[in-house]
C-alpha cells in the first residue's frame, strides 16, 4: 500500500487565530482516519474478548448483579424505591445497560490517549483515529447489551411501540454527552494518572444521582439535583421511546443534546490544539 507523505509545519502563531483552516484540518484528518481506527477497533475487541473467560457475558453480569440485589432489597421493604412504568427487575437491567453505554463513551476517550502515548510520541497519525475507533467499541459493546435488553422485554412482556425506531436517536446524544466529557480530559489524562482515578469515583457517585435504580424524583432538594443532571432526560428519554412512547421531558432532552453537541465540538477543538503540548510532554 503506497502511503501519502504529508509535511507538518508547526509555528509559533495559535491554530485559533485561523479558524476556517483548523476546521479544514479537523474534517480532513477525520476522514484520513478511518482506516487506522477500524484497525485499532479490531484489534481493541479482539483483545478485549480474547484475554476474558466470560468474554460477552461481562456485558450483562452487572445489569443482571445490581438488579437482583435491588430487587431483592425493595421486595424485602429495606429500600423504598415507589412504582416503576415496568417491571422493576427489567427497569433496572434497561437502566444499567444504558448508564453502562455512557460511562464507557465518558470512559473511552481517557482510556484510548492514555494507552496510545508510546504510539503519539514516535508516530505522526491523525488523533481522531483514537476516538473513533473508541465509539465503534462503545456501539459493537451497545449491541450485544441489546441481547440482553431483548431477552428482557420478551421475557417481562413489555409491549413495543412504534416510538422504539426513535430510541436509537436518543441513544446517540446520550453517547455523545459521553464522549464529550472524556475527549475534554482526556488530554489531562494522558498526563496525570488522577484524570482516571477521579473518574472512577465520581462516575460511582454520579450513578446515585441518575435514575437508573429509582424513578425520578418530582420534588424536594434531591428532584431537582437529579433533574438538572444532565444524563438524566437523555436516559429517561431513551428508555421512554424504548417502552411507553411518552417522552416526559422533552425540553430537557433537547437542552442536554444541545449541551452534547455543542460540547463534543468544543472539546474536538481543545483536544486539537492540546495534543501538541501533551506529544511534547510525554516525549520529553
Amino acid at each position: 500500500m503506497m502511503l501519502k507523505k504529508t509535511r507538518v509545519v508547526y509555528r509559533p502563531e495559535s491554530r485559533i487565530r485561523h479558524p476556517l483552516q483548523l476546521f479544514r484540518e479537523m474534517g480532513r484528518d477525520l476522514l484520513a482516519s478511518r482506516e487506522l481506527a477500524w484497525r485499532l477497533l479490531i484489534r481493541d475487541i479482539s483483545a478485549q474478548y480474547r484475554q476474558s473467560l466470560l468474554g460477552i457475558f461481562w456485558a450483562f453480569i452487572p445489569p443482571v448483579i445490581t438488579a437482583a440485589g435491588f430487587t431483592l432489597a425493595k421486595s424485602n421493604g429495606i429500600v423504598n424505591i415507589g412504582n416503576t412504568e415496568l417491571p422493576y427487575a427489567a427497569y433496572v437491567m434497561f437502566s444499567m445497560s444504558l448508564w453502562q453505554t455512557f460511562i464507557e463513551a465518558l470512559n473511552g476517550p481517557v482510556q484510548a490517549v492514555t494507552a496510545a502515548k508510546a504510539m503519539l510520541a514516535r508516530i505522526n497519525f491523525p488523533h481522531e483515529a483514537l476516538i473513533v475507533a473508541k465509539l465503534g467499541e462503545v456501539f459493537f459493546n451497545f449491541g450485544i447489551k441489546l441481547i440482553l435488553i431483548v431477552g428482557l422485554f420478551i421475557w417481562f412482556k413489555i409491549p413495543v411501540t412504534l416510538s422504539v425506531i426513535l430510541a436509537p436517536v436518543a441513544l446517540i446524544h446520550l453517547i455523545l454527552l459521553g464522549t464529550f466529557i472524556g475527549l475534554l480530559l482526556s488530554p489531562m489524562g494522558a498526563l496525570y494518572q488522577d484524570v482516571t482515578k477521579g473518574l472512577t469515583l465520581i462516575t460511582g457517585f454520579w450513578l446515585f444521582l441518575t435514575p437508573v435504580v429509582y424513578p425520578v424524583p418530582s420534588n424536594g432538594v434531591f428532584g431537582s439535583i437529579v433533574k438538572l443532571n444532565p444524563v438524566t432526560p437523555l436516559l429517561v428519554t431513551t428508555r421512554e421511546l424504548a417502552t411507553t412512547g411518552v417522552i416526559s421531558d422533552p425540553q430537557g432532552f433537547w437542552i442536554a443534546s444541545l449541551i452534547a453537541i455543542l460540547g463534543l465540538l468544543l472539546a474536538w477543538i481543545i483536544y486539537r490544539l492540546a495534543m501538541p503540548f501533551v506529544i511534547e510532554r510525554i516525549s520529553s
